[in-house]
């Protein structure tokens, strides 16, 4: 009996909100996964500490390295020692109101960081999958509904990285015949985005305002219009886009639209509350160049894919107010969280 071999994934990001579900997800399908993380004086893994225990007693699957994407060199050393099958980026620096007060960082981290994972897999000759996370921000000014063929119009720091990263990742492809997709992901959540994420803000207030230990919530702009939808099936679409025959560039959204006051609303009515009575207004919040409404059109992941969400913004909703309420009642604990079946 021949065994097969198991794939090797490199997720960069891992520790992030995406990056844990992906590693679930990868872990569950047989992958052996190898996820980058940056040095620090505190522990930083939140998100995966439930699948990465003691490095004495370590999942038989799931390795850690420490890596920064500022670091080109220690890329090519990890890629040519782990050789992976599959290579997922989804580090950045990606807060977008954050990008305006650190606008150098997130173009050397978001924008460049692209660009050195991508030259080691050329100069080391990997054969390898590569997958760039790419955003529904580079679209920007740009009128909706966002397909693969609207124009970019990126209005912030990090829009602006990301388009680099896309046209960068669309280059290799293209120059060095590198098997290179970009997801095109519009906003979406879950109970692990952090706490400075507008919708993880609002439903972790209103877990906190019910239990009488928050008053008020401060806010920005609440016309903005977003497609938002549940990242547990959003990471399933970034590992069907590796799986096609050929590399190619995708809109994964849930083609919905709903406003920042529209998620107020739905997230505190779902506690029993009226969210006109906690909410202020605070223009620090505000960014110094809006993108007023994303709404995707994800046809061409669906026809070509077979992937399709199921959540929309409303379910996703109640789902966030009701692990952070849960959080809050079991002593503060950050992630707590089923992934909801599709």
């Amino acid at each position: 009996m021949i065994e097969t071999k198991a794939k090797r994934a490199i997720v960069t990001g891992i520790t992030g909100q995406d990056g844990s579900y992906l590693a679930e997800l990868l872990l569950r399908k047989g992958y052996e996964v190898h996820g980058l993380i940056r040095r620090s004086s505190t522990f930083n893994t939140d998100r995966i500490d439930h699948i990465y225990q003691d490095p004495h007693v370590p999942h038989p699957n799931l390795f850690l390295h420490y890596s920064d994407l500022a670091d080109g060199s220690r890329l090519v050393t990890l890629l040519n020692e782990i050789q992976p099958d599959e290579v997922y980026n989804l580090a950045a620096q990606s807060h977008v109101r954050v990008s305006f007060d650190e606008p150098e960082y997130t173009g050397d981290i978001t924008g460049l960081g692209t660009i050195r994972l991508l030259e080691a897999i050329r100069a080391i000759g990997l054969e390898t999958r590569f997958y760039q996370a790419s955003s529904s921000e580079m679209f920007g000014a740009t009128p909706p509904p966002q397909n693969e063929s609207t124009p970019f119009y990126p209005r912030s720091p990090y829009g602006v990285a990301k388009v680099y990263s896309y046209w960068i990742t669309k280059n290799y492809r293209e120059a060095y015949g590198v098997f290179a997709s970009n997801g095109i992901l519009f906003n979406h959540e879950s109970p692990r985005r952090g706490d400075t994420f507008v919708t993880r803000k609002i439903t972790r207030a209103v877990a906190r305002i019910k239990a009488g230990v928050q008053n008020e919530l401060f806010m920005g702009n609440l016309e903005s219009v977003r497609d938002w939808g549940y990242a547990p099936e959003y990471v399933e679409a970034m590992w069907r886009m590796l799986q096609a025959d050929e590399p190619d560039d995708f809109v994964v959204a849930t083609n919905t639209a709903y406003t920042v006051r529209d998620f107020l609303q739905i997230s505190f009515e779902h506690a029993g509350l009226d969210w006109e009575k906690y909410v202020k207004f605070d223009e620090r919040y505000l960014r110094p160049t809006e993108v007023d409404s994303l709404i995707g059109d994800s046809t061409k992941a669906r026809v070509t894919l077979g992937w399709e969400p199921s959540i929309l913004t409303p379910r996703l909703a109640e789902i966030m107010v009701d692990a952070d309420i849960k959080a809050l009642e079991l002593g503060g604990t950050r992630y707590v969280d089923t992934i909801v079946a599709h």
